[in-house]
């Protein structure tokens, strides 16, 4: 049923080596998530989506290890709809993401720890209303438990690289803006 331990510790390392690095690149900060609200600091974005090209990176090299194994969810539409949807809701109501607010709660913040707490009343919640959920949920459709090299029938590293591509095209985009607002001053 669960990992081995050897795997629980890598995942709590790892974890707390994340979090780690959202304080220190001050994406728990009001100031920077407000500024990637009104498009102006981009950090926020380029944290997660490093974080996103890392891990990709990172879980498909260590694959064939066994180091790590694929616990793949099916592709609901529902879910994703309405998961999205309560997602955006929260994220505007409480003014960070449930990773930066977990880092700016460790951080002391007092906004953060009332937003903790209502993502642990509403994760609460949803595990009593999970069955009537579901059922909801299903009716929009599943795709089962695919991935997108699978639907695609290419190699998982084709997507990592784009990943990587992507990633470091935007960074530099952005760096190239962020020194003409400052030159244009």
């Amino acid at each position: 049923m669960f990992d081995p331990i050897w795997k629980l510790a890598l995942g709590l390392f790892t974890g707390i080596l994340f979090g780690v690095l959202l304080q220190k690149g001050r994406v728990a900060k009001y100031q920077v998530i407000l500024g990637q609200f009104l498009l102006k600091d981009w950090t926020v974005v380029k944290i997660m989506g490093m974080a996103v090209v890392v891990g990709a990176a990172g879980i498909y090299a260590l694959l064939p290890t066994q180091t790590v194994s694929l616990h793949l969810k099916p592709l609901a539409w529902g879910g994703i709809i309405f998961g999205g949807l309560f997602f955006g809701f929260g994220m505007a109501i409480f003014g960070y993401c449930p990773g930066t607010g977990v880092a700016a709660c460790g951080e002391g913040r007092k906004d953060a720890f009332a937003g903790v707490i209502g993502m642990l009343m509403g994760a609460g919640i949803y595990v009593v209303a999970y069955p009537p959920l579901n059922a909801f949920i299903k009716q929009f459709g599943s795709e089962g438990k695919v991935t997108l090299p699978q639907i695609t029938g290419t190699t998982p590293w084709l997507w990592v690289i784009t990943l990587i591509v992507l990633a470091a095209v935007f960074v530099i985009l952005t760096r190239h803006n962020r020194h003409e607002m400052r030159t244009n001053r």
